[in-house]
């Protein structure tokens, strides 16, 4: 049997997002982090593009250990609306507004364009919405030029922190994204752009299984509870196991896939011989 290997990582930052069926009015979150989201992480880190084949990532095993769960919070948004000055854009994607606003800007004296405030385009403005070639002439036209905001909903893990760790037979591949990982090829988030990590995020590369090695590391300074739980990737049938579809296929930006696995959920009572003292 060949020996493994776990790359460890520090998931900590103001805010975290980690969605399951996220749309854009709704942005969800699991209450800890994703395979899916980890491996989109390390491949940011590696400097993979979105239709660049997942491989040797895809073979990662998955686990990740709660030390602080975080509270979960909720943000309220609106989109598109407000007034905004009148840009070109605006008249090139609706000929609608553009005849409106034409007599209007012929007569207009301000000192830039945009600046009219005429009658003719109050209540006009509002951030052009589904843009796409007219079917019938080809030039770009606004489907929904109304000014009513969209309302969105985004759900965060406020001040969590929670230890990541993938298994592999191939120290080499782990030293690499231990290494990309604090040197980072493209920006990095915590499962949503608005959330960046803070501090460093590898815990390096240690010798042993995901239980082995998770059993072995301590807890991270100010966890909340003395023995976390814990999320393991284990073989599809596994008793006690679960299926969950986070494994990712591809991160293409159209056709993006995931496939599922299973996990177990087990508490774990951390050790201390692998520490974080670089992290105090």
């Amino acid at each position: 049997m060949s020996r493994s290997y776990v790359l460890l990582a520090r998931l900590a930052g103001p805010l975290q997002a980690w969605g399951l069926v996220s749309r854009f009015d709704r942005r969800d979150t699991h209450l800890r982090p994703t395979k899916s989201g980890f491996l989109g992480l390390l491949a940011a880190a590696a400097g993979y593009s979105r239709d660049e084949s997942l491989h040797p990532l895809d073979e990662l095993r998955f686990a990740v250990r709660a030390d602080r769960p975080g509270i979960p919070v909720r943000d309220y948004h609106t989109v598109g609306g407000g007034r905004y000055p009148l840009r070109p854009r605006d008249l090139i994607t609706d000929h609608r507004r553009a005849q409106q606003a034409s007599t209007a800007l012929e007569a207009a004296t301000g000192p830039v364009f945009g600046a009219t405030t005429a009658r003719a385009l109050t209540g006009w403005y509002g951030a052009p919405k589904g843009i796409a070639p007219d079917p019938d002439g080809g030039p770009l036209l606004a489907r929904r030029v109304g000014r009513d905001p969209m309302i969105t909903s985004r759900s965060y893990l406020a001040d969590a922190k929670f230890v990541a760790a993938v298994e592999h037979p191939d120290r080499n591949l782990l030293e690499e994204l231990a290494t990309a990982l604090e040197q980072p090829r493209r920006l990095l988030w915590l499962g949503r752009k608005n959330c960046p990590p803070t501090g460093e995020i590898s815990g390096g590369v240690h010798p042993g299984s995901l239980e082995e090695v998770l059993a072995r590391t301590r807890l991270l300074p100010k966890s909340a509870v003395d023995r976390p739980w814990t999320w393991i990737e284990v073989p599809a049938g596994t008793a006690g196991a679960s299926p969950v579809t986070d494994h990712p296929i591809s991160f293409h930006t159209v056709h993006r896939s995931y496939a599922p696995r299973w996990e177990q959920r087990v508490r774990i009572e951390p050790g201390e011989s692998i520490g974080w003292d670089h992290l105090l």
